[in-house]
């Protein structure tokens, strides 16, 4: 093992990859997405009929809440169990694999698969972990998914993490050598899902990865990015699959229970699979997430807001800049001088407060035409948020602790991660 990775948290891995598969059939999409379109899922299942899939190897959000939850969980076991002894998987022995993913716009996103350490991994807000959430974790969330994982021998990831490397110095150098690398797979992803292809790092540019992420989270990194100094480094915070990371942490402390530290950190539970990805990839859009509240006198509601920012007014200023809408109005509210980092922080502080006080449901949506539709109909407010800079999210996370929830999302549900890769973790 390169002992370059061991202060950063990040590592080369035992990647599982199929021998012998029908690659399109084999790569599935991640399986938080479609999660209200079980026609989606039941037209995956026709495609891939009885080949080799990582179909076997997850279970579809759609089917968490199924009362035969607990017979699709041991199915899946079943079939894991049974790939790894039907000599289905061969092992790439501590490798990075660079991946090339065409997104439905036509538009290649760059990313490395590796292995991160867990005991490096915190989700508590204000951490100063190496690998940080990017917005709160719902502890809730965490048991149904955990069912699914705690007897599991091998993970497949669909978690992203971002590194902030303006100067691209990480995962680019790897896109000027694709055409001189070792080629392990190319093929397109069902389901418009686009294509992707995947290449074996060598070992000295195994050895040149950890040198450029040693220098990211060096001191004058954080100096000269986030103005502060002498505080405990970022260097990945969560951009996908916070919640699956969060699960793989929390079954790695249910396994770490009784044993002795030389015991828990041999365990193969320590690590999880991830892709890390650029936050400065030209691929990578970060698109805003609205509010759409229903059921709000909206006359109350602004004398309300008013109440908790005296110091807002109407049109564009100085501060945090939200649009507001409701029946038959569409105007523009700044609040001066905020207290956190993006506008949606200081919209969502005061909507949580609003709706504990006098009720009414809120709820998250894509698109500026879709809120202010919603947003107009009677007895409903819309709120259009500006989208979040790429420059803003590492120094958010450094100030803040977190991001609001539902701050930004990247990409469309069939640009999300595939599976592609497994990992032992048994």
């Amino acid at each position: 093992m390169n002992k370059k990775f061991e202060k950063l948290g990040f590592y080369p891995a035992d990647i599982l990859l199929p021998k012998k598969a029908d690659m399109n059939k084999w790569a599935v999409v991640a399986c938080d997405q479609f999660t209200s379109e079980p026609e989606y899922w039941e037209r995956v299942e026709k495609t891939v009929g009885e080949a080799p899939s990582t179909l076997r190897l997850i279970l579809p959000e759609a089917n968490l809440k199924a009362p035969n939850v607990d017979e699709f969980i041991a199915d899946i076991n079943a079939s894991m169990d049974s790939y790894l002894k039907g000599d289905v998987f061969e092992t790439l022995k501590e490798s990075l694999i660079y991946i090339e993913r065409s997104q439905s716009d036509g538009k290649i996103r760059h990313g490395l698969i590796g292995m991160v350490d867990l005991d490096q991994y915190d989700f508590t807000p204000g951490s100063g972990a190496l690998i940080r959430a990017t917005e709160g974790t719902v502890l809730e969330r965490i048991p149904p998914r955990a069912k699914v994982r705690r007897n599991a021998p091998i993970e497949l990831p669909h978690v992203m993490l971002l590194i902030d490397n303006p100067e691209k110095t990480v995962i680019e150098p790897l896109t000027a050598a694709a055409s001189s690398m070792e080629k392990l797979y190319d093929f397109d992803l069902m389901e418009n899902g686009g294509h992707i292809k995947g290449f074996k790092l060598s070992d000295a540019q195994i050895d040149a990865v950890a040198d450029a992420l040693e220098a990211l989270c060096a001191d004058d990194a954080m100096k000269s990015k986030y103005n502060v100094s002498g505080v405990a480094p970022l260097l990945f915070a969560v951009g996908d699959g916070n919640h699956s990371l969060a699960t793989a942490k929390a079954c790695y402390e249910e396994q770490k229970k009784g044993k002795t530290p030389e015991e828990y950190l041999a365990l193969p539970a320590r690590y999880a699979l991830v892709e890390v990805v650029n936050n400065h990839d030209d691929a990578l859009q970060f698109e805003p997430i609205h509010r759409v509240l229903f059921g709000v006198d909206h006359e109350n509601f602004m004398t309300e807001f008013q109440k908790f920012y005296p110091n807002a007014h109407e049109g564009k200023g100085e501060g945090h800049v939200i649009e507001f809408v409701w029946e038959g109005v569409d105007k523009f509210i700044t609040v001066p001088d905020p207290k956190v980092q993006l506008a949606v922080g200081t919209l969502q502080a005061f909507i949580d407060e609003y709706l504990k006080k006098f009720g009414g449901e809120v709820d998250y949506i894509h698109g500026d035409e879709v809120t202010k539709e919603l947003g107009g109909k009677p007895g409903n407010m819309g709120f259009l948020l500006p989208a979040m800079g790429k420059e803003q999210l590492f120094k958010t996370v450094m100030a803040d602790g977190v991001l609001p929830r539902k701050t930004f999302s990247m990409g469309h549900a069939q640009d999300k991660r595939y599976y592609v890769e497994a990992r032992k973790i048994r």
